[in-house]
């Protein structure tokens, strides 16, 4: 290992914070309510303070994750309560979620009464892109409802499951009440081909439909990037001009709140090799710092 790298892997390890734990950061915290609180959430980064919320407690439990300061935990909350608070989440409602993998929302909607199309890239792509050696890839619908979080009967009622590849949305994924995807848009070969992919995935969505996507976000600088075929890291400039395009259309995206966090843990960057560990909200890919922002964007009215 290079020193200047090893001597910033020993001062971030070194500060008190790689071994914080959610239960002894949060304390005891109160009891998870029947129903999540309204924040009003809105498009931002990934960051300490929501972390602290019921809300971020409440979509936890209806997962059956335990809190973690983890930004892909944090990636589920904010989507369920992007969806939640735009009045998705109920009976009759249809969703479509895009490079699905192992995810539990799918259950968790279907569970709350919508109806979802699950999607996915093939199997031969998705072996061949090291996703099923990591677990992030699902074609068995079964094991996206694993951890019992929906009725069996029902999420086999609701739930359906197709083959897509996000840089070609077929015409006949329409008529979607809602859609979502995951840290998933990053990984379709360039920054433009992501930008496409969420400008393309509101024509799924009826008039007024709700779209909530999530990606990689670069705090290190708003002009250098990283971008390859299998990852692309988002600079403020690249959202910006998403959301440009967005608006000119007609739609409706939620405003961004750019802050990155005050907390501790918000200056804490993780580093390579990477593992289901806490805290990982900020990290390091090359030489640059980055964490994940989410997007909510309703298509225009009829």
């Amino acid at each position: 290992m290079p020193l200047r790298l090893r001597n910033f892997f020993s001062r971030q390890r070194g500060d008190g914070v790689s071994h914080a734990r959610y239960e002894d950061w949060i304390g005891d915290p109160p009891p998870v309510k029947s129903m999540p609180s309204v924040i009003p959430v809105t498009s931002c980064l990934c960051r300490q303070g929501d972390f602290a919320l019921d809300a971020y407690r409440y979509w936890m439990a209806q997962i059956r994750v335990a809190p973690m300061f983890h930004r892909k935990l944090w990636e589920y909350y904010f989507i369920s309560q992007a969806l939640y608070e735009a009045g998705m989440l109920q009976e009759g409602r249809c969703g479509l979620v895009f490079g699905a993998g192992q995810e539990r929302l799918p259950a968790l909607y279907a569970a709350w009464g919508c109806d979802i199309v699950i999607t996915d890239q093939a199997d031969e792509a998705a072996q061949r892109d090291g996703w099923v050696e990591t677990g992030q890839h699902s074609s068995n619908l079964e094991l996206l409802n694993s951890h019992g979080i929906c009725d069996s009967e029902q999420f086999r009622r609701r739930a359906s499951f197709k083959i897509v590849d996000m840089n070609a949305i077929p015409e006949s994924l329409s008529n979607f009440d809602f859609c979502w995807s995951t840290c998933s848009f990053e990984h379709l070969g360039s920054l433009a081909h992501g930008l496409d992919f969420v400008e393309n995935s509101l024509n799924t969505l009826v008039p007024g439909g709700v779209a909530v996507h999530t990606t990689e976000f670069n705090l290190s600088s708003n002009s250098d990037t990283f971008e390859s075929p299998g990852l692309s890291l988002y600079r403020r400039s690249d959202i910006e001009r998403l959301i440009n395009r967005l608006q000119a259309q007609g739609h409706t995206v939620s405003p961004v709140n750019w802050s990155s966090g005050m907390g501790k843990l918000d200056r804490y960057i993780d580093l390579p090799p990477f593992a289901w560990r806490e805290p990982h909200l900020k990290l390091k890919i090359l030489q640059y710092e980055i964490t994940t922002i989410g997007l909510i964007i309703r298509k225009r009215p009829a």
